[in-house]
């Protein structure tokens, strides 16, 4: 029987039944050969995150992860797949809600530091203290001051973390203007997703000039040679999701890894902080026209 219908498979599914022998009680659907092979790289690298946290936890190793990045950049779709197998009480995500009276009255850092890892687990900050380098300050939820500080005081934050023997990995998911409202029109139209569109988030688009100078001064005040930031263009969530595994597994050596060439990313995908930083410094004329 054939059904001219177009079918959206749950995540995984094409995988499972790429061999499935048919019977008139099944239908059939053809699947994209990019989604098979897509889900058969993100299974591959998923059992290698699995070795990694096994590894974590018998070494004591302790893993922060920043995913930072434009609304709509594609930064939550990574973590669930990163988690997706992983064992829950060695890996955590921390997302946090805006700071209530009491937090707004300590040290910026401290709420942070009460959900970083201890010995065996691995964190993955779904947006961190850097809300303080862009959203806050174009939003006018922080003074120009306390933006200036935050800069300054940001990179020795983290000079400590990484001195006391924490991974630390810092990604920021970058993602074209067009795309981004390409997401946001999605979302508005879909029932289940439409908890993901915030104010600040309508707002994204019109102040797309005001975050890229933002996000232009974050990386060059807090890129550095300890704590270097690391960009994913995620225009194609999927690939950004395949390159940002590839990119964590391969900063840190584990029992069983597979080969270095089968975990080395995609230099269109993802580029170092400081080649960022030179492409934008070449194009600052210009903000609008600048990925996110």
């Amino acid at each position: 029987m054939v059904v001219n219908k177009k079918v959206k498979l749950s995540e995984g599914e094409a995988l499972k039944n790429k061999d499935a022998k048919g019977s008139d009680k099944k239908i059939q659907v053809w699947i994209p050969k990019s989604t098979i092979a897509y889900e058969e790289e993100k299974l591959k690298l998923q059992i290698e995150l699995l070795k990694l946290q096994t590894h974590v936890r018998k070494t004591g190793q302790r893993i922060v992860m920043l995913f930072e990045g434009r609304d709509a950049a594609g930064k939550g779709g990574t973590i669930k797949r990163i988690r997706e197998h992983l064992n829950p009480r060695g890996a955590r995500v921390v997302a946090l809600e805006k700071p209530s009276d009491t937090e707004r009255t300590q040290w910026y850092f401290q709420r942070y530091t009460d959900h970083l890892p201890s010995a065996g687990e691995m964190v993955l900050f779904d947006r961190s203290w850097y809300n303080r380098a862009m959203v806050e300050p174009v939003m006018g939820f922080c003074t120009d001051e306390q933006h200036k500080r935050f800069l300054k005081y940001a990179p020795v934050f983290e000079r400590i973390l990484v001195k006391e023997g924490i991974i630390l990995i810092k990604l920021y998911f970058s993602v074209s203007k067009k795309m981004q409202l390409k997401r946001f029109n999605k979302r508005g139209k879909d029932p289940l997703k439409q908890y993901k569109l915030s104010p600040v988030d309508l707002q994204a688009q019109d102040l797309w000039g005001e975050y890229t100078m933002r996000k232009f001064q974050m990386l060059l005040e807090t890129n550095t040679t300890l704590s270097p930031w690391t960009i994913v263009r995620s225009d194609n969530k999927k690939k950004a999701r395949i390159n940002c595994m590839k990119y964590v597994l391969s900063q840190i050596d584990y029992e069983g890894k597979i080969a270095d060439k089968e975990l080395t990313p995609d230099p269109e995908i993802l580029i170092s902080g400081i080649d960022e930083l030179r492409m934008m410094e070449s194009n600052l004329a210009k903000p609008h026209k600048l990925p996110g």
